[in-house]
């Protein structure tokens, strides 16, 4: 296990958030797995690429990544130790060689110099309690003329899942939940303030665009209310109130998702930002 600086980010992934997150992985990457091409298609991993996946999680990107690095390798890193045991399981069974996974934090890993081509990461680039110190760690682990691409939630209210959250204001004490500032999936949702602080990680070539995609939250709107407040957010919010008030934003979480129901499932759409940047040098061959 690598050092933690994030001990608190440390705590959560180690905890119910991390053992929740493993152990619905494959729901997670159903909402998730529309950013996936924009995202590798972003950092035009090559058959030969290094390849490091930051805050990877169950370690679905890196896999994907390895894939299209078929001669290169793909490295997850993580805060999360019941999430790269899944990683690690989940490489076994689809026979995907070329790719490790590390327990540690991104802002102080010790990560070998000029080790990658490439650095990647589907929503795990907000969590830092020291953004600019983990730019600058992942920069220097970049070679010259190595790319970095991630994806990042955009402004909370252009996320329907959070819109459908929001309708339980009079219920659960959302408070400032889904709104800017300190560490979580909102802390980069400000374009001016993602390429203040890679600039400062020593990052150039920064560019910000809007994707989106649509997500299947559950098989219909009581499954995915009760996939989103079973959630490490929805248990800190549920865990407020008293059993009455916590069935009361059930039913009406069910009644705000119906509208979204099909055929297929619940779909809601997020939108994201999709950032790439590079490290200076010579340019990629």
């Amino acid at each position: 296990m690598g050092q933690f600086a994030n001990t608190a980010q440390a705590e959560a992934w180690n905890g119910y958030e991390g053992a929740q997150w493993a152990r619905s992985q494959e729901r997670w990457d159903a909402v998730n797995d529309g950013f996936n091409q924009p995202l590798l298609d972003a950092a035009a991993v090559l058959g030969s690429d290094r390849v490091l996946d930051v805050g990877c999680g169950a370690g679905r990107t890196t896999r994907l990544a390895a894939r299209r690095a078929a001669h290169g390798r793909a490295l997850g890193l993580d805060l999360s130790g019941p999430m790269l045991d899944k990683a690690r399981e989940s490489a076994v069974r689809e026979g995907v060689q070329n790719v490790a996974y590390v327990q540690g934090d991104a802002q102080v890993h010790p990560l070998d110099p000029e080790s990658f081509d490439a650095v990647i990461s589907r929503y795990g680039m907000t969590f830092f309690t020291d953004p600019v110190a983990a730019f600058a760690n992942l920069h220097r682990a970049l070679r010259p003329g190595g790319r970095l691409a991630f994806v990042c939630a955009a402004e909370a209210e252009a996320n329907e899942w959070l819109a459908a959250l929001a309708s339980l204001e009079d219920i659960l004490p959302l408070g400032g939940f889904g709104q800017p500032g300190g560490p979580g999936m909102f802390s980069l949702t400000d374009p001016g303030r993602i390429r203040e602080l890679l600039a400062a990680g020593g990052f150039g070539g920064v560019d910000v665009q809007r994707v989106e995609a649509s997500g299947n939250w559950g098989s219909d709107a009581a499954d995915a209310a009760a996939f989103l407040l079973d959630s490490g957010p929805g248990r800190h919010l549920l865990d407020q109130v008293a059993p009455p008030a916590r069935d009361a934003a059930r039913q009406a979480l069910t009644a705000a998702l119906r509208r979204h129901e099909t055929d297929t499932g619940v779909w809601l759409r997020s939108s994201s930002w999709l950032v790439t940047a590079e490290r200076g040098g010579a340019a990629r061959g």
